[in-house]
């Protein structure tokens, strides 16, 4: 069940901050909108209506979560910048899930969203330095203050780690 849940492993967060490591998550962080378009497309509304996974999450309601989550993320980057340690709300992912445009909604809004955001993110990212990866903010959640740069990683890897869930069910079902 792992391997379906978590198909490219579970979130590591980086011990430091590295320069390159920053590139690589701004390259992964700009490809995702076209990653996550090819592997659904082609799909009929019945498959994007097919969990990833026994209890998990249907396809589009994926699609729709990466959409909510990387909002939040562009969201809390400029919080971060632009105020002293912000303190961050956690969304509840799950909640956010069962809400009526994640249910029933095409996915193309939220594909075209994150096109547009994935961009604007990115070129932000690519203007910031060193010192600003590592300008903290707290979550409320875990009570903890978060560098910038983990939320990058998490986020290079978030984009990835759903895209890949989508990818494996369409392996799994012979949809390819």
């Amino acid at each position: 069940m792992d391997e379906i849940r978590y198909p490219i492993g579970k979130f590591q967060a980086p011990a430091a901050f590295c320069e390159e490591d920053a590139k690589q998550w701004i390259s992964d962080i700009r490809q995702i909108p076209a990653k996550l378009w090819e592997a659904v497309s082609g799909l009929n509304e019945e498959q994007l209506n097919t969990p990833y996974r026994d209890g998990g999450w249907t396809v589009a309601q994926v699609v729709h979560h990466i959409a909510d989550a990387s909002m939040n993320a562009f969201l809390r980057t400029k919080w971060t910048l632009t105020e002293d340690v912000p303190s961050i709300k956690p969304f509840e992912e799950n909640d956010w899930a069962k809400t009526t445009e994640a249910r029933s909604l095409h996915i193309e809004p939220s594909l075209q969203l994150l096109e547009g955001l994935h961009e604007r993110w990115a070129h932000l990212l690519e203007s910031m330095s060193s010192d600003d990866f590592q300008r903290n903010f707290y979550h409320e959640g875990t009570k903890e203050n978060v560098p910038l740069y983990v939320l990058i990683a998490m986020h290079a890897w978030h984009g990835k780690h759903h895209t890949a869930q989508i990818v494996s069910l369409r392996q799994r079902k012979g949809w390819n």
